[in-house]
């Protein structure tokens, strides 16, 4: 290759480089003064400290809620542990209910025709208008609390895997009822590894609602969890506390949003169209 040539090639890489380095100074700079003017519309006193407190002492209140179980009962660690084993109950439950139940509902009619009225009449009420109903159901234990993720988690798994499953390939479907493959030969081996991609679309909107939705369910008596130490703080009229339960929740659920991303990326990756 000519030296003209290998400049050609080198040029458009060193120019995407320029272009990520620059967006990416930008948004940095953008955040940096985003918090100093916090910082000095707190300190300056415009803001009472009992409305918000700026981002120097909430960055200490993380790092010192880590070991300390002050003022809400507990620590960091404790509220996020009891906050993933919530929200991974009901994500979990949804997932095993809501994955089959769209697949199901996608390729056999009869089943769709059974399910779809009530799912339908189902989906538009929100997560949170079930809590009474969940207490009298389920009292105020884990048990309410998962129920209420679940809900949230549910109908994306339902959705997403009854389109996955609708948008496989009529060709291949053919082919292989041709060679004799019976109907539920052919949703296992053709209908469902089809729907694998969309199948992950749905988990990660799911794994999203129940995490957003975890505030709610852990209105009902929780004694511990993130949602419970935003209460706590609000309570307690120390809008620090709710600052870094909020940022933890912020930062957990991207960490969970990007493993589920990775488990994509090895198992769906190959299946997309």
């Amino acid at each position: 290759m000519s030296t003209a040539h290998a400049s050609a090639l080198e040029a458009p890489a060193t120019s995407r480089v320029k272009g990520y380095w620059k967006e990416y100074n930008s948004s940095v700079f953008s955040l940096l003064v985003f918090l100093l003017i916090w910082e000095l519309v707190c300190r300056l006193g415009f803001i009472s400290r009992f409305q918000l407190v700026p981002p120097s002492e909430v960055i200490v209140v993380m790092i010192e809620k880590f070991w300390t179980a002050p003022p809400d009962g507990a620590t960091l660690f404790t509220h996020i542990a009891a906050s993933m084993t919530l929200a991974l109950v009901g994500f979990c439950a949804a997932v095993v209910v809501g994955v089959p139940l769209g697949l199901l509902m996608g390729w056999y009619k009869p089943v769709m025709v059974l399910v779809r009225p009530l799912f339908d009449a189902v989906r538009p009420i929100p997560p949170i208008a079930w809590i009474p109903l969940a207490i009298l159901w389920l009292g105020i234990g884990i048990e309410a609390k998962a129920f209420i993720i679940w809900l949230a988690a549910f109908v994306p798994c339902v959705i997403n895997s009854y389109i996955g499953i609708k948008l496989t390939n009529p060709v291949l479907i053919r082919v292989a009822r041709i060679y004799g493959a019976s109907n539920w030969e052919t949703f296992i081996k053709i209908g469902v590894p089809s729907a694998v991609p969309m199948i992950f679309t749905g988990l990660k909107l799911s794994l999203n609602a129940a995490w957003t939705t975890l505030v709610a369910a852990e209105l009902l008596a929780a004694s511990e969890g993130l949602g419970y130490m935003i209460q706590m703080g609000r309570r307690l009229a120390r809008p620090d506390i709710i600052i870094v339960g909020m940022l933890t929740i912020g930062f957990t659920g991207a960490l969970m949003s990007y493993v589920l991303t990775k488990i994509e990326s090895r198992i769906a990756s190959s299946r997309r169209l």
